[in-house]
């Protein structure tokens, strides 16, 4: 029978089961991770089952780490996850929970943009602690990420976005998360990315932004007037 055990093929010579396998080789506080499931009792093994055992506390490698991920996932799609490149502008309520969410499920390369600071008033709705007070969101929500997955690939930005340097900033990105809380700038970033970045997907959300209605802001782009009529 064969298995995938930490991430590599393993021949067992006769039939057992996943504790039996960790006590034997392994110790007996140590997690066993069957087929992307924590164990809470003891299951058969079967042929091409995939197996991992680690201890707790402690860190797996990068390899086990991306391959118990992947367990998880439909097959393949782990590796698109990985290779994908998303932007994420404004990390309030909305961006900071986007951001995490993003990093939780594997996406390997993330750009966070944002040019406030943590302030008490956040710490109600967003994704950050009393520890972050007085730093910036960017570097505050870099070191959250870090400690969900140290392997992703994690570039920021501490700047108010502009209309004059919106193509400089987010060029390169498969996916622009716009998650900011104010009508006339997500009127702006959008507007911008659709006319100068039409390869980029927009993900955007409409009539969550401060106390003001978002339908003071026009639509100047033929694309999103489209999409306003469709979801009204």
């Amino acid at each position: 029978m064969k298995i995938i055990l930490n991430g590599k093929e393993t021949d067992l010579p006769f039939p057992t089961t996943a504790f039996a396998l960790r006590d034997n080789a392994f110790a007996r506080e140590d997690i066993v991770i069957l087929n992307g499931f924590q164990l809470r009792k003891d299951a058969a093994l079967s042929d091409g089952d995939t197996l991992f055992i680690i201890k707790k506390d402690v860190l797996p490698p990068r390899e086990q780490l991306e391959a118990m991920m992947a367990a998880r996932h439909t097959p393949h799609v782990h590796e698109k996850l990985k290779n994908a490149k998303v932007a994420i502008a404004g990390l309030g309520g909305l961006g900071s929970t986007i951001a995490l969410a993003l990093a939780r499920i594997g996406v390997g390369r993330l750009l966070l943009v944002d040019y406030d600071i943590v302030e008490p008033s956040n710490l109600n709705r967003q994704n950050y602690e009393i520890a972050d007070l007085g730093r910036y969101k960017t570097k505050a929500l870099k070191d959250h990420i870090f400690r969900i997955n140290p392997f992703i690939e994690v570039k920021t930005k501490t700047v108010r976005i502009v209309k004059e340097e919106v193509t400089e900033l987010f060029s390169g990105y498969e996916i622009l998360c716009e998650a900011f809380d104010d009508a006339g700038e997500k009127a702006m970033l959008v507007n911008t990315a659709l006319k100068q970045l039409p390869e980029i997907k927009i993900v955007a959300a409409s009539g969550l932004a401060g106390y003001d209605s978002s339908n003071l802001h026009k639509a100047e782009d033929e694309k999103l007037v489209h999409l306003r009529r469709r979801y009204q």
